[in-house]
């Protein structure tokens, strides 16, 4: 946009004239004048606008004549006093003391110090010595007035740590079907059992946190040749028939995924294993009561897996480590987390042992899925 006041300047006004800028302004202030003001506009201290000579209606504002200088005079007036003038001496030790002492990760909890900001500060701390004063922070690179004050202040108020709301766990998550709580809580004792390849492990379990038995049988007819669904009913019924009484059997639900196709066979199995054991286990009333619990639970392998920290992504490691740890606090604590009596804690003290031929993962797994039972059942209460 170009404005010319030249071209405004009347023909019979010299330019050398003293009145020159007030004839200039009179002939500007007509009804198509750039400084025109109509009846009822604002105040002469007021921004007003200049207009476009080409099209009259683009506008940008101008500060008033009359104002000009004394805004350009009060904006660029300096701050004589310094940062430290504005907290006390208290408050300085304070700011100085974490300012000089703390470690980066420190550094990184204060409100606008994390990333480059902190590391600049350790750097400037090992290269000059210790800050001597407020002031000399804002030599730090990238740290300026603005932003040190609001890291003085974030040190002196910090802001309040919001605690972690602890997340509710479903039971529908980890066991299935789903079950009312209050059967599952007055039950007395459960029986988890888990099934491997050549195996069924099983640990019977009371809700005190005791091992009333810890066991597994060998099932030959396992994954040997053709498959015979009789083999199979026959090694699953002895196992079914030395399994001790309880009020749930909790059958470990194993994780394979379908898009690996050389575990298809595995998988194929533990379905097996898995429906027979729903069949067997599972009591038969001619009469059945529509309102009593199934006998028979699914427990996630997964959800177990999480809840001893043994996921690495999708996977699930060994639980080995888990049960020793287990076996010694029944010992060396008073109050332990598991109770094992002696005759099994002599049985399988060398079972489990790192990078050993036979470290017992099925006796583990059903150990493990019995105590993530009773303490999920707990902290989703």
């Amino acid at each position: 946009m170009n404005v010319s006041l030249t071209t405004f300047i009347p023909k019979n006004v010299c330019p050398h004239s003293g009145n020159l800028w007030t004839n200039i302004k009179n002939k500007l202030r007509g009804q198509y004048g750039l400084f025109y003001q109509p009846q009822g506009s604002l105040p002469k201290l007021e921004f007003r606008y200049l207009n476009c000579t080409c099209c009259w209606r683009s506008r940008i504002p101008v500060a008033g004549f009359e104002t000009l200088n004394d805004t350009l005079s009060s904006s660029t007036t300096p701050c004589d006093k310094s940062l430290d003038a504005y907290y006390t001496s208290e408050q300085r030790d304070v700011i100085l003391q974490l300012l000089n002492n703390a470690a980066e990760s420190e550094l990184a909890a204060v409100k606008l110090l994390r990333g480059r900001k902190s590391v600049n500060i350790v750097e400037y701390r090992t290269r000059n010595g210790p800050f001597k004063n407020l002031e000399s922070v804002i030599n730090v690179p990238l740290l300026k007035h603005k932003s040190a004050v609001i890291v003085f202040n974030s040190i002196l108020n910090p802001p309040e740590k919001k605690e972690k709301r602890k997340v509710k766990i479903q039971l529908a998550k980890f066991i299935r079907p789903e079950v009312e709580r209050t059967w599952l809580e007055e039950a007395n004792s459960i029986v988890s059992i888990v099934c491997g390849v050549n195996k069924i492990s099983w640990a019977h379990m009371d809700r005190g946190m005791n091992v009333l038995e810890w066991k597994h049988e060998d099932c030959h007819n396992f994954l040997k040749g053709t498959y015979m669904a009789s083999a199979y009913l026959d090694d699953i019924s002895i196992v079914v028939s030395n399994l001790p009484k309880a009020d749930f059997f909790v059958v470990e639900k194993p994780s394979i995924s379908l898009q690996n196709t050389a575990l298809y066979p595995v998988m194929a199995h533990m379905r097996t294993v898995e429906a027979m054991l729903f069949a067997l286990l599972e009591p038969r009333y001619t009469q059945p009561d529509i309102t009593a619990p199934p006998k028979v639970l699914n427990m996630m392998r997964t959800a177990v897996g999480r809840h001893f920290g043994l996921m690495v992504g999708d996977s699930r490691t060994s639980g080995a480590q888990a049960v020793r740890r287990m076996m010694t606090e029944s010992v060396t604590q008073k109050i332990p987390r598991v109770t094992f009596p002696h005759n099994l804690l002599v049985k399988y003290r060398n079972s489990f042992q790192m990078g050993g031929r036979s470290r017992g993962e099925e006796l583990c797994d059903a150990m493990l899925q019995a105590v993530a039972f009773y303490e999920l059942l707990s902290e989703s209460s």
